[in-house]
């Protein structure tokens, strides 16, 4: 294993998970829920962030590994799964879409093994609707944690938009990695 900024910032995005999940079981006399929501939200943010800025750094500092193009997939799906689980747990989130987001991800990442071991991986490398299917997502989840309005801004019903936005195109992308791999998976 080796140890630099980018591998670093993925174990804190690791490290941040019980603290998000935590925060959701202060009791509300000590903790108001309003503030439990921002307190989540701004954690998820920022385990956000530190996931764009580890690939970021990653590549300007030439500091790739093996290691951490392993563990930073898993720490990202780590993060969203404890999250949909949270809003699932307090009525934010359906457990069908919730199942739809982690099912999807525990069936690329297996695709994905299994293509590396055929020499194939490069054939189900993460692709544009992958990406845009991600924002959607972490829009949604942030808007979702926040759960308050802003104003007369219904956050809670953009969160929900975005979700079943964010639900469908993890469909999507699953069935377009599914086509690509679909010849190699055929072949072996």
């Amino acid at each position: 294993m080796q140890w630099n900024v980018p591998n670093s910032l993925t174990i804190l995005r690791i490290l941040l998970i019980p603290v998000f999940v935590g925060i959701f079981y202060v009791s509300p006399e000590i903790v108001p829920t309003h503030w439990k929501n921002f307190s989540a939200t701004l954690v998820f943010a920022l385990a956000a962030v530190t996931d764009w800025l580890d690939g970021y750094l990653a590549r300007a500092l030439n500091q790739t590994s093996a290691f951490g193009a392993f563990l930073d997939p898993v720490a990202d799906k780590l993060m969203v799964a404890a999250a949909l689980i949270v809003l699932v747990e307090f009525g934010r989130v359906g457990a069908l879409v919730a199942l739809i987001i982690v099912g999807r991800e525990i069936a690329i990442s297996a695709l994905r093994e299994w293509m590396a071991t055929t020499g194939e991986r490069n054939s189900v490398a993460v692709a544009w609707l992958g990406k845009i299917k991600t924002a959607a997502q972490m829009a949604a989840i942030l808007f979702l944690l926040y759960d308050d309005a802003i104003g007369t801004i219904n956050i809670k019903l953009i969160g929900e938009v975005l979700i079943t936005v964010a639900a469908f195109l993890t469909l999507l992308s699953m069935a377009y990695y599914l086509r690509e791999a679909w010849p190699r998976m055929r072949a072996k």
